[in-house]
């Protein structure tokens, strides 16, 4: 069994008792390198981010056993998204190459779980210009962000959504779930995927970008022990009742791009 863990890479989550003095330094190590700060409680409050949150070159904010602070308060998402929407982050994330990749249709229906500030959401939008992207997200104030962000861009197509720790609560059935450093933050993935297959619309898929297994100590993202290897990930995937339809190994140099269809 995992710990009770976030979904979100918006801050790494840390085990609050066991882990005060580290959680602490980790902090102000954020906020040193002009991460904005957050607010913690001592709720389970399970975060769906996935864009990188908190992951930084060497993986600091994590406990020992891989994640900490089970209730980050994310305030001011402006301040986030200057954060996580660096350029530096876009040089080895590439998300244009990544939505690319995924050839979209324009009248495809997209969730992306774990959108955070919107990093990918909003280039997902604009790749499915007739279809819909669901900016899925657990934190309630980032799903507010992200419903003013659609409309301040006049991304009629990209719907906020309130989702949940044990499911994604998709509105309608979609062509492609998209999860981008989400994964190895859920606490039972075997049951949150093989219920978002009840999502997927006929010859649908889900979409897994994650960090490398075997990167180096410097690399960004969480640290090794966090991470999966793709066999990892596949049998998870396979538990829940998925293939692996697709690997790309070469887009991106620190993440696998892995794609997954029904059996």
């Amino acid at each position: 069994m995992r710990t009770a863990l976030s979904a979100s890479f918006l801050a790494s989550l840390f085990l609050v008792t066991a882990c005060a003095g580290k959680a602490q330094g980790d902090q102000a190590q954020e906020q040193a390198q002009g991460a904005p700060e957050t607010k913690h409680d001592e709720g389970d409050m399970k975060h769906g981010h996935g864009e990188g949150h908190g992951h930084h070159a060497h993986g600091e904010g994590h406990g020992d056993n891989g994640h900490g602070y089970k209730g980050h308060r994310f305030e001011n998402p402006a301040d986030w998204t200057e954060h996580f929407e660096s350029a530096e982050r876009t040089a080895w994330q590439k998300p244009d190459e990544v939505v690319a990749a995924l050839g979209l249709r324009p009248d495809a229906i997209i969730a992306d779980v774990g959108a955070g500030t919107g990093y990918f959401a909003v280039r997902l939008a604009a790749a499915a210009p007739k279809g819909k992207v669901f900016a899925v997200d657990i934190e309630p104030g980032m799903v507010e962000w992200l419903g003013k962000r659609a409309e301040e861009q006049g991304l009629s197509n990209m719907i906020a959504v309130q989702g949940k720790s044990a499911s994604p609560a998709l509105p309608e059935a979609v062509d492609v779930v998209f999860m981008c450093n989400v994964i190895h933050h859920i606490e039972d993935p075997t049951a949150y995927f093989a219920g978002v297959a009840g999502s997927l619309r006929p010859g649908g898929k889900v979409v897994i970008v994650d960090f490398r297994k075997d990167n180096p100590d410097d690399a960004p993202g969480p640290p090794a022990a966090m991470r999966m290897s793709v066999e990892q990930i596949s049998g998870i995937m396979s538990a829940a009742g998925y293939h692996l339809a697709a690997e790309n190994q070469d887009l991106l140099q620190y993440q696998v791009m892995l794609t997954y269809e029904r059996d």
